[in-house]
């Protein structure tokens, strides 16, 4: 394989490879770390040895993010209030995948997923990812992992039960989302409280990510009151200069707020039977970096 053809090889497998370490890792940069990382492996090695070059890409990369997330777990770094996943853009343009794709991607990538995945042993984790996300059998994942096959098959049974317990249950239909995310920033910039009740459903909740590097809540409010007396209030105040933005991150509409021309809060919404159930808010800078480059979004089937 010439030089020539392993760069074309690799960067066939990059969209897929940045999917896996970033549903692993919930962190865009982290990400694109591993998949860098992977790339030097890649260069390096005697491809003449490599007889199914994605298989082996895939699991360089896997095992990449396994050490990142054992380091971090063996460090114990604490996160100053709730923690959400780093933004990734899905907006897609003129390549919209089909209703079934996006209601996949959506499911794959979502805020309430990564959040729950984030709860998971490092090994639960590669295995959920990569059995759940892209659909690998089982003895694949144990060869990928050098794990044998029952050992693969129980931790997909406890991840996928883990999983299933604890993530919400929301809407994914985009035209709806889009619509309540509209009445959701009218009502909360013109500071209407009985707007955003009528939004909001009984039991929301409301999630700050800032890692004490901006204001936000440092505990997760919980009841329609709380959450929407909170939004009312912050909404009634304008940053310098501010512009707001509809994009797509994590498979659904979102507001991006800018200040100066700078990312400042994106707001993301859970919603649950016609009714928003979660509010998300990240104003953590690091997080936001992402918005601000313009990097291209990755298609449905390969993200």
């Amino acid at each position: 394989m010439t030089t020539e053809t392993a760069i074309d090889v690799f960067e066939d497998n990059r969209p897929l490879l940045t999917g896996v370490a970033y549903r692993m890792l919930g962190r865009v940069a982290d990400a694109e770390d591993v998949v860098q990382d992977a790339w030097l492996r890649w260069s390096r090695a005697d491809r003449t040895e490599v007889r199914e070059p994605r298989a082996y890409l895939v699991r360089v990369t896997t095992r990449l993010a396994l050490d990142r997330l054992r380091q971090v777990t063996s460090r114990g770094e604490a996160y100053v209030g709730p923690w959400l996943p780093e933004p990734y853009p899905t907006d897609f343009g003129d390549t919209v995948p089909d209703t079934a794709d996006r209601a996949l991607l959506a499911d794959s990538v979502s805020v309430a997923v990564l959040v729950v995945l984030e709860s998971l042993s490092p090994l639960e984790r590669a295995v959920f990812v990569l059995r759940e996300a892209f659909g690998y059998p089982y003895a694949e994942i144990a060869e990928l992992l050098e794990r044998g096959e029952p050992a693969v098959r129980q931790l997909a049974a406890r991840a996928r039960r883990h999983v299933e317990e604890r993530r919400p249950r929301y809407d994914v239909d985009p035209a709806q989302r889009r619509k309540l995310t509209e009445r959701f920033l009218a009502a909360a910039t013109e500071g209407d409280l009985d707007g955003l009740m009528s939004l909001l459903a009984p039991d929301a909740r409301l999630v700050g990510d800032s890692g004490g590097k901006a204001k936000a809540p440092v505990r997760v409010l919980f009841s329609a009151d709380k959450v929407g007396r909170f939004l009312a209030a912050v909404g009634t105040k304008p940053l310098p200069d501010m512009t707001v933005r509809f994009i797509e991150v994590n498979g659904g509409a979102a507001v991006l707020v800018l200040s100066e021309g700078r990312p400042d809060t994106l707001f993301q919404l859970g919603i649950t039977d016609g009714a928003i159930s979660a509010v998300y808010i990240i104003r953590n800078p690091d997080k936001l970096r992402v918005l601000a480059e313009g990097r291209s979004p990755r298609r449905a089937n390969s993200m």
